[in-house]
């Protein structure tokens, strides 16, 4: 499984970086905004400082939500860094603009995924990731999980090529549950992914260790 950091924050990235189990970054309008970066000038530098951080894997989503526009969105942004993913949102022209990136050999991933009908019709574009999202269908007393499960099973059966990106992951056990269904990748927060360094029995006994070692150096 690949572990995407869901984030535009720098220092976020760089710790999971140095972490050692960084595989890529998912980033949108929210996080950037979030981040203070505005302007269109300023969000492609701060998408090429991310590129510049990590190995590859960097989703830049398009603000466009007609064909042409984002098209003419994809391509800037595609131009940016070679890491770059072209973030493409689940509508009747994001599956355009999808299948039109496959052709032209140009990453994307289609977001704001909530059916496993939607999972098949981006599968078909030709998308190279899929990221549904487990907390909003939790939210709204849909079980998240159980679509992730379902769309990896029709994925398999059918040998679609494109990833399961599970996102809106937002808790540890979110993360270990979309492990056990088969789901290929994760965004998630950064605390979500050290959450799983956590157990009390490792800090338990680790402080005896070195207790014992204390006393055997008869500190």
């Amino acid at each position: 499984m690949k572990f995407f950091i869901d984030t535009a924050n720098l220092d976020e990235i760089r710790e999971a970086y140095d972490l050692g189990i960084l595989d890529g970054v998912t980033t949108n309008p929210s996080l950037m905004a979030k981040e203070g970066i505005t302007g269109e000038e300023n969000v492609r530098a701060h998408y090429k400082t991310i590129c510049d951080i990590v190995d590859d894997k960097v989703s830049a989503e398009v603000i466009s939500t007609d064909y042409e526009g984002m098209i003419r969105e994809g391509k800037e942004l595609a131009k940016i860094d070679d890491k770059i993913v072209v973030k493409i949102p689940m509508t009747k022209d994001g599956i355009k603009a999808i299948k039109y990136f496959s052709n032209a050999g140009i990453r994307t991933n289609c977001t704001l995924v909530f059916s496993a009908g939607q999972a098949i019709l981006a599968a078909k574009a030709g998308a190279t990731y899929l990221s549904p999202f487990v907390g909003r269908l939790d939210d709204i007393s849909f079980d998240g999980l159980q679509l992730i499960e379902q769309i990896v099973h029709i994925y398999r059966t059918y040998e679609f090529e494109t990833q399961v990106l599970a996102a809106s992951v937002r808790h540890s056990m979110h993360l270990i549950k979309c492990a056990e269904i088969g789901a290929d990748v994760v965004t998630c927060p950064l605390k979500v992914i050290t959450g799983l360094l956590n157990h009390p029995l490792t800090d338990s006994g680790l402080a005896q260790f070195l207790a014992d070692h204390a006393k055997a150096a008869g500190k």
